[in-house]
């Protein structure tokens, strides 16, 4: 059986814990700043986990990682 391959921009993307979460960047902070307030700025630093839905489909994309 040959091995299955992960998709490079999900590992360079993503992060699976040793609990089986997923982590992903905040997102809103890559452009725009000027309109956002500085709490949404504060609050989306860091990683945050992801919904169970999407985790779901970001495990499927990295097959070796959980």
């Amino acid at each position: 059986m040959p091995k299955m391959k992960t998709k490079s921009s999900a590992k360079k993307r993503f992060k699976v814990t040793a609990t089986g979460k997923v982590l992903a960047q905040q997102a809103g902070k890559r452009h725009g700043m000027i309109k956002r307030t500085s709490k949404f700025i504060r609050s989306a630093r860091g990683t945050a986990a992801l919904s169970e839905p999407d985790a779901r489909i970001v495990k499927k994309y990295m097959p070796y990682d959980r």
